[in-house]
This record gives structure tokens, sequence and C-alpha cells, in this order.
């Protein structure tokens, strides 16, 4: 797949922010920190460039990894000749770290000034980087070391034949780095070339996007921004609105997306696939929930210190589509109680409640209310208030859902900001009909197969 037109998607890959286990990459008022990776002259500057132009709606800073060379010393000076400037050791890895996470935190960082001539940094010259929205990290080896990759929410590798980086090398080094062409094929074949085959090509599959044939591949990087937009516009709300929560996004996810949203879908692969993301935003939601500590005896006779799930907890599903839920709850909480609600929806005024049915002790648990889609936030408005009036403190609900219009978002965190919203992905916007779009449908007539 890496030769054909289009972006390599690598599959479920893990997105976890950097340090700390418990660190999380959609915290409010984190940049978007995208990696980009590949061989020598592969075009990993033209891709950036590419996607700093189309994002010019945003604040876009890119950092350069060879910033960041190590200066040589008097010694490796005479010999520069021999020296390896595509091995790991050649970078100053932590002081990279320290730059990115300082950009992450939302402060400006002061960035080396590398002389290619001299091989030695400017010691009164450096370039002023202010903080983001995006931090663009460019580099051979920014897949090299973990805490880097950890940084990421996005990592993609320019993959381009070897002849042609080889030329472009040529090129680049005699044209701006003042080396002759003979200097150049030895460093290549003594140097460039091992280090490609030992340490950039593994990276290649931590890559969460492969992109062939560099900046000529516009459909890729089209496709790549048009990711980063999507996930910069729920940034956005999550800062507004931090009890928001967008669940880590992958390809994968997007994947799925695609597939529910797709109106040629078959009424089985569409409850298949929403079941997959269904699950997700269950056990995202519940990882929301308070823990406390418990020591538990391992098999080996060692403590390990872990936490002990929430007790007291039950679902409410929305119903009918809220239904499409309860199994995935189930299967993630063995015995839970599910209570429901009906509501009559009539355009956008979602207020005539029909039926409900919730647990007699519903005041002492934390609930997790159910809807697959957050359009207006009207009926989740009266369900919520229900909640209230049984005595649930407004902050034990947890709403899930798969999507969200940022019309419903508002709607309800103005009204119960300490209520928790937890979401797979935020549409665009409510259409004049009050439906979602995108959006994916009647999300109940599809699921159960009542549409035709």
């Amino acid at each position: 797949m890496e030769t054909a037109s289009g972006p390599h998607f690598s599959g479920l890959h893990s997105l976890t922010a950097a340090v700390s286990p418990f660190s999380d990459v959609n915290a409010p008022n984190q940049p978007f920190v995208i990696g980009v990776s590949g061989g020598t002259a592969s075009g990993k500057t033209t891709v950036c460039d590419m996607i700093i132009q189309q994002l010019h709606d945003h604040r876009v800073v890119l950092v350069n990894q060879d910033s960041f060379y190590r200066g040589l010393t008097a010694e490796e000076s005479k010999c520069v000749h021999k020296y390896n400037f595509d091995h790991p050791d050649a970078f100053d890895t932590e002081q990279l770290l320290d730059c990115v996470l300082t950009l992450k935190s939302g402060q400006s960082v002061q960035v080396p000034i590398y002389d290619f001539k001299h091989h030695q940094r400017s010691s009164d010259s450096f370039r002023q980087v202010n903080a983001s929205d995006v931090i663009i990290l460019e580099g051979i080896l920014v897949f090299h070391d973990q805490r880097v990759r950890n940084l990421m929410n996005m990592k993609i590798f320019v993959d381009t034949d070897a002849d042609l980086r080889l030329s472009r090398r040529i090129r680049r080094d005699t044209v701006e780095r003042g080396r002759d062409v003979s200097s150049v094929l030895e460093q290549y074949a003594k140097f460039v070339k091992p280090a490609f085959d030992d340490f950039i090509l593994p990276s290649k599959k931590y890559a969460d996007v492969i992109i062939p044939r560099g900046g000529d591949n516009h459909v890729a990087i089209d496709l790549i921004v048009q990711h980063i937009q999507t996930k910069l516009g729920q940034h956005d709300l999550c800062k507004i609105y931090p009890n928001t929560y967008v669940i880590q996004s992958t390809f994968q996810i997007r994947g799925m997306h695609t597939l529910i949203r797709d109106k040629e879908i078959s009424k089985h692969d569409f409850a298949f696939y929403s079941d997959r993301l269904i699950r997700l935003v269950v056990e995202h939601g519940l990882g929301r929930l308070p823990f406390t500590e418990k020591q538990v005896i391992t098999p080996t006779g060692s403590i390990y210190t872990g936490v002990d799930f929430c007790k007291k907890l039950c679902g409410v599903s929305i119903v009918r589509s809220g239904e499409s839920m309860e199994n995935a709850l189930r299967a993630c909480c063995k015995g839970i109680k599910i209570g429901k609600i009906l509501i009559h929806r009539d355009g956008d005024d979602g207020r005539k409640l029909i039926y409900e049915k919730l647990p007699k002790d519903i005041s002492e648990r934390h609930v997790l209310l159910l809807d697959p889609v957050l359009a207006t936030g009207n009926s989740a408005n009266h369900a919520i208030e229900l909640l209230i009036q049984k005595g649930v403190p407004e902050s034990h609900i947890i709403f899930l859902n798969l999507i969200s219009a940022p019309e419903g978002i508002h709607c309800v965190c103005k009204r119960f900001p300490s209520l928790k919203i937890v979401t797979s992905e935020i549409d665009a916007a409510l259409n004049g009909e009050f439906r979602v779009i995108p959006g994916m449908g009647e999300f109940g007539d599809r699921y159960f197969g009542t549409d035709d």
C-alpha cells in the first residue's frame, strides 16, 4: 500500500501524551503537535510548508530537529568527515524535549541556530518561537526517542524513493551548505544510508500516516489538513468548556466514522461499527468516574497498587436511540442498572416528557446518560433536569454520545457547567432542520433497521 497514490494509514495507534501516563493530549489550552519524519531530502520540509499554508487560519510554528545538532568540539571539527551527523547522538534530544514541552505549556522559547558550514551553533543569536495552536516537529529522527514521540498528536512519515532522495541531497549540500559532490557521496555511503537503515526506516512503524512521494501527494496532504482542522475545532470547544471530552482520535476511529456516516452502508455494518465506537465512548466515560486507591496481592506474592472502580453507578438511556448504547455499557459494567427516559421531539423543541423509569436510589449513584447524537441539546437538557429533580448531583452526570453539534455542546454546558460530556467527534453545525451536519442521519432508524 505504501506505493499507492494516496496516504497509507498504518492502523490503530495510541497517541498518548508525553511524560506522564495519565496526561491528556486533549487537555484544554494544549496545542496540536505533529511529527514529520522521513529519510534525508525526502520532502519533509515541503510537506510541512504545505500543511502550514493550508492552516492559514491558525497559528502554526515549525521546529526543525536540525536546529538541535550538537556543536562539534575542536577535535571533532578536525575530523569532520568522520563525524556521523545522521546518528541519534548527533542531536541534543534533551534540549529538543524541553523546547517542545515549553511550547506545549503555552510559553515562547528560543531555538538554537545551527551553522552547517562550520558545524557550530550561533553563540549570540536564537530564533524566537512563540506559543501556537499547532506545533510541527520535523526531522529525520524525531520518531527515534519515545519521549519525543509521546509528545505528538499525529505522526507523519514521508516516504520517497532512495535515488530521488540522494539527488536532492547532492543538490542541497552543494548549493546550500558549500560541500563538493565527492564529499556528499562519501558521507552518504558511509553514514547516511546506514543510519537510514538502522534508525530512520525502523521508526516508520510508529507513523500514523505514511505519505508516498512527499509534497507531490496533494491528496494525502489535503486529507491530513482536514483531520487537523477537525481536531483544532474540537480543541477550541474543549478550551471553552473543560468539562467536554473528545476521545483521542486515530485514523482507525476516523475510518469507523467514515463507514457509519456513509448512506450506502448496510444495516448490519452500520450497527457493527457503531457498536465499536460506542464501546470506546463508554470506556472513556467510565474513565471520568472517581476512583479510590486499592492494593492487591499478585500471584507472585507482590503488592500491586491500583484503583478500585466506582461502585454506585447506573445508566440512563434516552429512548430510542440511547438504547443502542446499552449493550456496550452492560459489556463494560456487569449487572449495571439502566433506566429510561422518553422525550417527544418536534424540531428544536424537545421538552415533552412521555415516559421515565429510573432506579429508586438514583440520587445515590453516578449516572451515565446515553444518547448517540447531541444536536440542539434541548432533549438532553430536559433529561438532565429530570435527573437533577430526582436528586442526582449535576457533577455526578456524564453524558455519552457518538457525535455532537457545537450548538448542543453550548446549550448543555452553559446550563449545566458541572456535568461532563464525552463524545467521539464534534461535527460542524446544525442545518435549518436542526440536523447535525455532516452527521449520520436518524441514528435510531439506521441502527434498528426501521428507516425503510
